[in-house]
């Protein structure tokens, strides 16, 4: 993936062709990144996997796989110049984008026997076990959510009733894809668009271990963070609000509203869940004046 993602930047580069509003090699660009980042976190939490090793190999394994199909359809779509998703044009692409579902599915079922290996291993550290076992469980509801996309549209069911629809389901909510977008992202600014949950839910894989290191990286300069209970309770409090911020932005995208265009309603949502989680943080830092004062004791027995 880290070749592909080289390979896919020389070819946004030199190749001018377009494909539904986006440079035609921007799809496997960011798809070799994300699942570069997926690969490298699955790879590092089946390391610590105490339980089952085998068998999460094999599901490793798989992902990489699949993953690696994923990419040579879309790819070798990009060469053809068609769309790789949602593309029933001719009976071979929608070949092709059926061999994808049906690794998509696969892929998803994997990282599930991965997350149930990770709630059965028990790991020193808690924090570090409950930041993978959540960040992995978020990362499959995200990664179910992408099956919204594959669903028809309004406009896409009239056609098929006429015989003439040869795209079926959009990433876009109220607006046709390939309309203004967002820069980097490609996410739509005039309606909503149901791959920000997508993106969302499957990076909890790294953002809720990333918090959890960045929380030990400040424990020698922040005391109540040397406190293991205390990074747990922050680990919980930040898969907490992760998962609200994924279920408002699904909310958010299903009623077609741009990510930047929020409404009251939005706002106030976020609103909550900020407060929600600033709540659960100052909560979460107190702690208990007997456990404090066995940490200094520790110290000075280290000392």
């Amino acid at each position: 993936m880290a070749v592909l993602a080289v390979v896919s930047a020389v070819g946004m580069a030199v190749d001018e062709r377009v494909l539904v509003g986006s440079p035609i090699w921007f799809k496997p660009l960011k798809f070799s990144i994300s699942l570069l980042m997926y690969a490298m976190t699955l790879a590092w939490m089946l390391s610590l996997a105490t339980r089952g090793r085998r068998l999460a190999w094999w599901a490793g394994t798989v992902v990489a796989l699949t993953g690696a199909i994923e990419m040579v359809i879309i790819v070798g779509q990009v060469i053809r110049g068609r769309r790789s998703h949602f593309n029933y044009e001719t009976a071979f692409d929608g070949l092709l984008f059926n061999v994808m579902a049906v690794t998509i599915v696969t892929l998803w079922i994997s990282s599930l026997v991965i997350s149930i290996l990770l709630f059965r291993s028990r790991p020193a550290d808690r924090a570090a076990a409950w930041a993978m076992r959540l960040g992995a469980v978020i990362a499959l509801v995200g990664a179910a959510l992408g099956n919204l996309m594959s669903q028809p549209t309004p406009e896409q069911r009239a056609a098929g009733g006429r015989g003439v629809s040869d795209v079926v389901g959009a990433h876009s909510v109220g607006v046709p894809d390939g309309g203004p977008s967002m820069p980097l992202t490609g996410w739509s600014t005039t309606g909503g668009d149901l791959r920000i949950p997508h993106f969302v839910g499957m990076h909890a894989l790294q953002l809720i271990p990333l918090f959890l290191l960045v929380l030990i990286a400040l424990a020698p300069r922040l005391a109540p963070l040397r406190d293991e209970r205390v990074r747990l309770r922050l680990v919980l409090v930040a898969s907490g609000s992760y998962a609200a911020v994924l279920a408002l932005v699904t909310w958010q995208a299903l009623r077609g509203q741009a990510l930047i265009h929020p409404d009251g309603a939005t706002l106030t949502a976020a609103a909550l869940i900020l407060a929600g989680a600033a709540a659960g943080t100052l909560v979460s830092l107190r702690t208990t004046p007997a456990r404090a004062q066995a940490n200094d004791t520790d110290k000075e027995l280290v000392a």
